[in-house]
């Protein structure tokens, strides 16, 4: 009875998909020209496709729902942005560019011929004239440009600069690859500019860093590296997005030359029905190439099972009948995965499997239809033995004809087309070999070596997406970060300690020693630099509360002289005082060797860690930490857990499925069993490829979600549905049926995304190696592991098979001894019975 459940669905649906073959067959124009005009009208949107490019980095490939974007709320919403600039209290990364200059006049950076290089570079940056002169978009501080600090200390001519403070001046960003001796600089290897323009004049700033970059192209690569606007030039906006829609194109090809493989095999199926091409209404036409081909394999597949004299509607019913519940089971898994994965943070993740859903589920309604109408139309060219692409009548085949796209032949014994070679090496050669016991023994050895070098490669993976590889190789961008790695990685950002509770009580001693003990302990972090004091407003107001009849303990006079003291001291913008009460009130902890994503991750966990220990003290210290780069490693905190999540759900959603639709439970969990051995394989293997956990690898193992079920899931039920009797043998009919149209898919997926590897950007890179390893341990499972893993369970037939093979033959053990056996039932006979709950 538990077997007999699960018919309850996949019968009924194959009885549906059974009447679509034959209407679909009746009325093939209908159906091919119906999904073109769908498509045509649903592509319209693509006049709105402008408008919604989105080339915001921090959009998305940053947690939505970060913390750090919280706190940078407290802190937009306490400290909103002065006239006057000070890049150290942003609280964002700003408007500017920026430039790194190194090689200049031999190793040493720091000597009067280089100053002099330096000094003209600067000269002419801010001589570069786009509509607006650099003094009218520069920020200000005082009414003059942001001054740079290393041009600073040049034009005084200073003999000796101390390292990392000179002067009360933090040179660790400007001055890089330094030695020192006593800490006196004595040599440095690079030196870094910044041009930092105001916000406010958008437009305008827009053409002037145009003009630096067409500026600084004129210098050699090893002299200087610049940086500006990193995802409108070089990001998925600009360059990537440009190069994304050419190789869309290449691989297109790439596919359409192994779907004329099929084609010619199919005799005259012409490339130009494949659905995908249809499906305009999906932003992701036609990509990823060779997506969705698989679906069309199977039903050309059946197709070519089907006997030729059968009337074309009989033909495409049989067609639908043993193909529509297989394609729908993939259908449904791969939809409802990427549907799934919107409910990741991270935009760029959303948005993709948002379009590439509904382009799989109109690419289903597309083979359902116009494809099905594309095999009718070809039926009957069939039937009329005409040509495949002049529609001419041609002489009747002999029968035992070979050729390409000539049509007609078939073989006369059993009225169906010619077996190809591929799908007699899987029936006669193949298939039986699979299920020999050493070689089944072979099997499980094979895959628990590559189980276990998944599971290793899990352990092995690094987090985090470096900004640098949304630009393309060798651009200007990716040279900027690999010189700031070089040279500038000593130091870490310089993080923001926000005191937000508006009833502490600064003046108050205790209050004091309980802050004081706060940044003791932010300053005893590996991640931060001891020898550099906090710049702290606090510290330097009770230094001058040491000046005579001053007394900063009394809460009067610690709020009366505390306005003048933050305008003399340039403390003004780090104290929110309004209304006679300090609401807020910031300070600064610089951090050290920050080398890594993972360092990164560490210093983010521990200074918040820290923060909440802050307040727990006696009395509490209520504080967030804060800095721009925390908006991007906010990653670290959801990307395993969100990642993990989604595949969770998602294979559970796929184990509901398969419960459904293949009519048996056991080989419903060997396909989830499937979906996650695929999962921890393509996780292990792209660490040992060299690609990190991140946004843009996340969307390839939704993917991987989606499409590590789809062989799997053909085999099991394929295997399920088989009339034979053994599992050997119902292994060996599963791979006869489906072992070509599995290679086939396989080789198209990866064919119209091989062209990827050689792209010179990350994300092509990182979205081809993911697929490579999804479609090929997809396949790989599919023809390899589970026919050797179903055999070992006999229970995994369908019930309706097996009863129907039960009831011929009880008829036939009836039928032998009538004469002997009299008066029994049916039922008592060798123990044959029928289940009228199957039917």
């Amino acid at each position: 009875m538990a077997k007999c459940k699960t018919d309850c669905i996949e019968k009924p649906l194959s009885l549906v998909f059974e009447k679509l073959g034959r209407v679909v067959g009746r009325h093939p124009c209908v159906f091919l020209l119906l999904p073109l005009y769908v498509a045509a009208a649903l592509g319209a949107g693509f006049i709105f496709l402008h408008e919604r490019e989105a080339n915001d980095i921090e959009d998305q490939f940053t947690p939505v729902n970060g913390p750090a974007k919280l706190e940078r709320a407290i802190v937009v919403e306490n400290f909103p942005q002065s006239e006057e600039f000070s890049q150290l209290r942003l609280a964002s990364e700003g408007t500017y560019a920026s430039l790194i200059i190194t090689g200049l006049q031999g190793e040493n950076i720091l000597n009067e011929a280089a100053f002099s290089d330096i000094i003209e570079l600067d000269r002419q940056v801010k001589s570069i004239s786009t509509g607006n002169a650099f003094e009218k978009l520069c920020a200000k501080t005082k009414g003059r440009c942001m001054s740079n600090a290393i041009l600073d200390i040049i034009n005084y001519s200073a003999t000796e600069i101390t390292y990392p403070i000179n002067n009360g001046t933090f040179l660790g960003t400007t001055i890089g690859g330094v030695e020192l001796n006593n800490s006196k600089l004595t040599s440095a290897k690079a030196v870094r500019l910044f041009y930092f323009l105001d916000e406010k004049k958008t437009k305008e700033n827009s053409y002037w860093l145009d003009g630096f970059l067409k500026l600084l192209s004129n210098y050699t690569e090893q002299k200087t590296s610049s940086k500006v606007r990193l995802c409108q030039d070089e990001g998925v906006g600009g360059r990537i997005g440009r190069r994304l829609r050419w190789f869309g194109r290449v691989g297109q090809l790439w596919t359409a030359a192994v779907l004329w493989d099929a084609v010619c095999h199919n005799r005259g199926l012409i490339p130009l029905s494949d659905p995908r091409c249809l499906t305009a209404d999906a932003h992701s036409l036609c990509f990823p190439p060779g997506i969705g081909v698989d679906d069309m394999f199977i039903m050309i597949s059946c197709w070519q099972k089907t006997e030729v004299n059968k009337a074309v509607e009989i033909r495409l019913a049989e067609t639908y009948k043993e193909a529509g519940v297989s394609i729908t089971i993939t259908t449904l898994t791969d939809v409802l995965a990427f549907y799934i994965g919107l409910m990741t943070p991270f935009r760029s993740v959303q948005s993709f499997c948002m379009y590439t859903s509904t382009a799989l589920l109109f690419c289903y309604i597309f083979n359902i239809t116009f494809f099905g109408a594309c095999l009718a139309l070809n039926g009957r060219r069939e039937k009329g033995n005409r040509h495949w692409l002049t529609c001419m009548k041609v002489p009747e085949a002999t029968g035992d004809d070979g050729g390409c796209c000539v049509g007609g032949a078939y073989d006369k014994n059993t009225q169906k087309e010619f077996e190809m070679p591929v799908d007699l090496f899987f029936k006669n050669y193949y298939g039986p070999f699979l299920t020999r016991v050493w070689v089944k023994m072979l099997v499980c050895l094979i895959y628990a070596g590559y189980l276990a070098v998944s599971i290793y490669g899990c352990f092995q993976m690094q987090e985090g997406l470096d900004l640098k590889h949304l630009a393309t190789d060798g651009s200007y961008v990716g040279s900027y970060y690999d010189k700031e790695d070089e040279f500038f990685s000593a130091f870490g950002p310089n993080v923001m300690l926000v005191i937000k509770d508006a009833k502490f009580q600064y003046w108050n001693s205790t209050a004091h020693k309980s802050l004081d003990l706060c940044l003791e302990s932010f300053q005893n972090l590996t991640e931060a630099d001891s020898g550099i004091s906090p710049v702290s407003w606090l510290s330097e107001y009770m230094k001058f509360g040491q000046n005579p009849g001053v007394n900063l303990n009394n809460e009067t006079q610690f709020k009366s002289y505390l306005t003048a003291f933050l305008n003399q001291s340039g403390f003004s913008q780090d104290v929110n005082f309004t209304d006679n009460q300090i609401h807020a009130s910031r300070m600064f902890i610089q951090t050290v060797n920050i080398l890594t994503a993972i360092d990164e991750k560490n210093m983010l966990a521990v200074f918040r860690e820290t923060a909440e220990k802050c307040g727990k003290l006696q009395p509490p210290v209520d504080l967030i930490v804060y800095h721009p780069a925390f908006i991007y490693f906010d990653q670290y905190a959801v990307i395993i857990s969100n990642t993990i999540q989604n595949l969770v759900i998602a294979t559970c959603v796929m184990l509901v499925i398969s419960l459904l639709l293949i009519p048996n439970p056991l080989c419903s969990l060997w396909v989830t069993f499937a979906i996650a051995s695929v999962i921890v394989g393509v996780a292990g293997f792209m660490a040992l490829w060299d690609v990190s956990l991140d946004s843009v690898s996340m969307i390839n193992l939704v993917i991987c979600i989606g499409f590590s079920v789809d062989f799997s899931a053909h085999i099991s039920y394929a295997f399920v549905s088989s009339e034979k009797s053994s599992a050997n043998e119902k292994a060996t009919d599963a791979i006869n049926k489906l072992g070509y149209p599995i290679i086939q898919g396989a080789v198209s997926t990866i064919a119209g995304v091989v062209v990827l590897s050689a792209a010179k950007s990350y994300i092509f890179r990182t979205f081809f190696k993911i697929m490579f390893f999804v479609i090929l341990f997809g396949a790989v499972h599919g023809i390899v592991f589970i026919p050797v893993f179903l055999t070992f369970l006999s229970t995994c037939s369908n019930s309706r098979v097996e009863n129907k093979q039960n009831q011929l033959d009880c008829s036939n053990t009836n039928k032998q001894r009538a004469k002997a056996v009299t008066g029994q039932t049916m039922q008592q006979v060798n123990g044959c019975c029928a289940d009228p709950d199957c039917y």
